[in-house]
């Protein structure tokens, strides 16, 4: 049985899961949610994830909610290798590391400001947005001297993160002033198969909502 993925092109989480999908070789049976019409708190999605939110990976009644575990999880199952998530302790801790690194530095400033200021109540805030890169300068030393977050090779961490910066890219932030995660940036629309088919656009759905929203607090 194949493996469903309930997605949102737009989610920096479910665009993650399909470049991770690519890049270990799996098809998975994508299920669009449409939450414009609040299909995610529909009681039959609610049944497959109470916590109405998505990606949802369903391994034949084994389910997900948590896009970084799904990576791990599918690296692990389906890879015909352990490039993406290498099975050497060490190695794999540092990329569990970065992981926890992009959920709460990178994603979730993004996340917190989009939901107050963007989707929420509270006016918009430049002076606010700016300061969603507070932790870029990590990202930024990480990469320092590195191809990619965890060394020399692509791994899930780099599949992740990278689903992140696109969103902050179309919003606004110059990542121009970051030489090294730009430069890493670029190297992953190059190297990753199918990326502006998922995360070029996934990027775009985003902007075009966020560009709606704000239109309407003028």
């Amino acid at each position: 049985m194949a493996v469903d993925l309930y997605y949102v092109l737009a989610s920096p989480p479910c665009r993650a899961v399909l470049m991770g999908a690519k890049l270990i070789g799996i098809d998975l049976n994508l299920k669009l949610v449409d939450i414009s019409r609040g299909e995610q708190m529909s009681p039959e999605f609610l049944k497959i994830n109470p916590k109405h939110t998505v990606p949802v990976l369903d391994d034949n009644g084994f389910r997900l909610n948590e896009s970084r575990v799904m990576l791990t999880y599918l690296s692990d199952k389906y890879g015909k290798d352990d490039s993406l998530y290498p099975k050497d302790l060490q190695k794999r801790a540092r990329i569990d590391q970065l992981l926890y690194f992009d959920l709460e530095k990178i994603a979730t400033p993004k996340r917190d400001y989009f939901k107050q200021h963007v989707l929420g109540d509270l006016p918009v805030d430049e002076e606010k947005f700016q300061q969603i890169t507070k932790n870029f300068p990590f990202l930024e030393q990480i990469l320092d001297g590195a191809e990619f977050v965890a060394g020399d090779s692509l791994s899930v961490a780099d599949v992740t993160l990278v689903a992140d910066i696109a969103n902050y890219d179309v919003v606004g932030i110059d990542l121009k002033k970051y030489p090294n995660i730009n430069r890493w940036y670029t190297k992953c629309q190059q190297v990753i198969p199918d990326y502006e088919e998922i995360n070029g656009k996934g990027a775009a759905q985003f902007k075009r909502f966020w560009d709606f929203l704000i239109s309407q607090k003028k």
